[in-house]
């Protein structure tokens, strides 16, 4: 009996600690109270899509980001309170890519202008590297 009641009792120690780590990370997370508008050259590629996607959510403050390789478009929203659109484009041009704040909203303009919440149908983020020679061709601009 006694042997049933540990395992038990350590069964919801574990449920109680793992509800807690997750809501502790929940709560951490950024929320995005701006929209930056990205124009980006230099990406031919998913990889590249990738590459640009992990230097920007390498940022505090980022809530999600949205890489559009075939329009040349990189869409982040972010805490302003913990970063500045101009930031942005420099992590993406740390990464090998040319870009320049184009635009900046509020979510709500956003969902005016595309119909959709920010993050809720990522832009297509497939491609081909083709004749250019892939992402480690990508030149600054």
């Amino acid at each position: 009996m006694n042997a049933k009641i540990l395992s038990t009792s350590l069964l919801v120690l574990a449920a109680v600690t793992l509800l807690v780590v997750l809501a502790f990370r929940v709560g951490t997370g950024a929320t995005a109270d701006s929209v930056a508008v990205l124009k980006t050259t230099g990406m031919t590629c998913g990889s590249c899509s990738s590459k640009i996607t992990k230097a920007l959510e390498s940022l505090k403050g980022i809530a999600v980001t949205e890489v559009d390789v075939n329009g040349g478009w990189v869409i982040v929203g972010y805490d302003t309170k913990t970063v500045k659109p101009e930031l942005l484009a420099e992590k993406v041009k740390g990464a090998g890519f040319g870009s320049t704040v184009h635009l900046v909203l509020t979510p709500e303009q956003f969902k005016q202008l595309t119909g959709r919440d920010i993050g809720a149908k990522a832009a297509p983020t497939s491609g081909c590297c083709g004749k250019s020679g892939g992402c480690g061709s990508n030149k600054k601009s």
